[in-house]
């Protein structure tokens, strides 16, 4: 090609140059244009989540005042029930603490006549056992100390029948109210008896020899002849009394001057613990009908009272405990049965841990296998370990 056809042809690409050059900017210039309306479209966008996210954080806001509000409302509603809900249980134990009238409690002496003829008549009869239990005591498995409450003399029990969990407490040994505490813990974390119930019998009771058995208080009265109350605790009413049929009754403890009546609890039933100047040296027995309180039958046994400190009834056995008359270790030292199955000699000798002083109160709970006493004031759980009897 010659010089001058070189020339000819560079007009002509120039003109192409320029021609792909005006395409290059105005591809360039479309590009940035639909850039621009990108980033202004996310402009709008974010400024409208901003407006959004700022009126839903007062919204927010609003509703957390609302709710610090109804808070503060709902506390103090609840500071107010439980004012009213203090009140109230304290109007619930004083309401609890009336009764209605003492009913007249008559001694018929014919009837009291009959009822020891009749009991002397079956005295010292084998005795028939309305259960197959045929376990004693082995030893001592366990000793609870749970606190100290009230006088140095009195007792502390549950429902030896029943399934109910409350605590019965007889602070002292002459008085005429009883604490019932709801539960076993109630009854062991709070010294005061800010929660307990109190329960305003219509006699007064004496000693610490008294029984709840099946939703109902058997409790000793002292006014001429010793009477056995049986008080309903659901109604707070005397159900049925008794004038118990033994002439010149004494303390059955010499230890506890002040118990002349025990009543206990087995897998048998109720029983009857007591002494009289007829046999002042030994403690008698008779077995209670829990429906009517008549006497079914009665028992001298070998047993002492000089050194008693307190008794029960496991499986129709009498378990007599001693102490000395300076304190020392309790001990189950003469056992009685009455149905003649348990050899005195296979009886174990079983010991209490030392502890305070002696035992003003023990009571059986056949359905807990366990002991409920009181020592100087201090209320202790004795849980047993059984065996079967050896029959003779």
């Amino acid at each position: 090609m010659g010089p001058w056809r070189c020339l000819l042809l560079l007009p002509l690409l120039a003109v192409a140059l320029r021609a792909q050059q005006q395409q290059f900017m105005e591809y360039v210039e479309r590009r940035l244009t639909l850039l621009e309306e990108r980033i202004s479209q996310w402009h709008d966008q974010s400024s409208r989540y901003s407006t959004e996210l700022r009126d839903f954080k007062n919204q927010v806001l609003g509703m957390l005042e609302t709710a610090e509000k109804e808070r503060e409302a709902m506390r103090s509603e609840a500071e107010s029930a439980a004012v009213r809900v203090d009140r109230l249980e304290r109007e619930v134990d004083y309401l609890e603490t009336q009764n209605p009238a003492p009913p007249c409690v008559e001694v018929d002496e014919t009837l009291m006549e009959k009822q020891v003829a009749t009991a002397k008549q079956r005295k010292n009869e084998k005795y028939t056992k309305l259960t197959d239990c045929s376990d004693t005591i082995a030893s001592v498995r366990a000793m609870k100390i749970l606190k100290r409450f009230g006088s140095t003399s009195g007792l502390w029990t549950k429902d030896a029948a029943g399934n109910s969990e409350k605590i019965y407490v007889f602070d002292g040994t002459a008085n005429d109210t009883v604490y019932v505490f709801p539960r076993m813990r109630e009854f062991t974390l709070f010294s005061a008896t800010r929660k307990a119930a109190r329960i305003k019998l219509p006699y007064p009771w004496v000693g610490t020899g008294h029984l709840v058995y099946n939703g109902h208080l058997y409790y000793i009265r002292q006014q001429g002849p010793f009477q056995v109350i049986k008080f309903s605790l659901a109604n707070k009413t005397v159900v049925d009394s008794s004038v118990f049929p033994a002439e010149e009754q004494i303390p059955v403890f010499g230890l506890s001057p002040f118990t002349y009546i025990e009543v206990a609890a087995d897998e048998e039933g109720l029983w009857a613990i007591y002494a009289t100047k007829e046999d002042e040296k030994n403690i008698c027995l008779a077995k209670l009908d829990p429906t009517s309180l008549d006497i079914e039958q009665m028992w001298d046994t070998p047993c002492p009272r000089e050194n008693a400190e307190g008794a029960f009834v496991v499986c129709g056995a009498l378990h007599v405990v001693y102490n000395t008359r300076l304190p020392s270790r309790s001990r189950v030292q003469c056992v009685f049965d009455v149905s003649g199955t348990l050899a005195p000699e296979d009886a174990s000798l079983v010991y209490f841990p030392k502890r305070y002083g002696s035992h003003s109160s023990m009571k059986y709970s056949p359905r807990e296998r366990q002991i409920y006493a009181w020592d100087d004031g201090y209320q202790i759980i004795y849980r047993m370990e059984m065996k079967k009897k050896l029959e003779v």
